[in-house]
């Protein structure tokens, strides 16, 4: 099963999403891009998840224009943000669906009021993600 995951800078969310959702079922094929990719996977994004065992220090953002005529089971956009434009992937789609949730590299404050909201992305990441491998992709697996 192929999964795309779209947001914006493909730097923050998209990519944890797509590290924790291949962890959770090797079957599955997990990309991710952005509409306007960042230059760097962010530093915050890679920290966070290599503390829960999941290293993405070798992750690029890719744009979206290196997919579209790859045919994907499901497009999922992360982007939950007014601000932001959420990409729109023209490709071959089998469903297309939305997760939205806040930008960490919006966070201000301290360093460890910034990792807080990280932390919280990431778990959030993680809880809507399982979900969705747990009562709609595996069952198709």
């Amino acid at each position: 099963m192929r999964i795309l995951i779209l947001c914006t800078g493909n730097s923050c969310r998209s990519q944890m999403a797509e590290a924790m959702l291949a962890s959770f079922d090797d079957r599955l094929e997990v990309f991710s891009a952005g509409s306007k990719p960042a230059e760097q996977v962010h530093p915050l994004a890679v920290r966070v998840m290599r503390e829960v065992g999941l290293d993405i220090s070798a992750h690029r953002p890719k744009s979206v224009r290196e997919f579209l005529d790859q045919p994907f089971d499901y497009v999922v956009t992360v982007c939950d943000n007014a601000r932001e434009a959420c990409p729109v992937f023209t490709g071959a789609v089998g469903e297309r669906l939305h997760i939205g949730f806040d930008d960490p590299a919006e966070a201000t404050g301290t360093e460890e009021e910034i990792l807080a909201v990280f932390r919280r992305v990431r778990a959030e990441i993680r809880q809507d993600f399982l979900e969705l491998y747990l009562y709609q992709l595996k069952p198709r697996l």
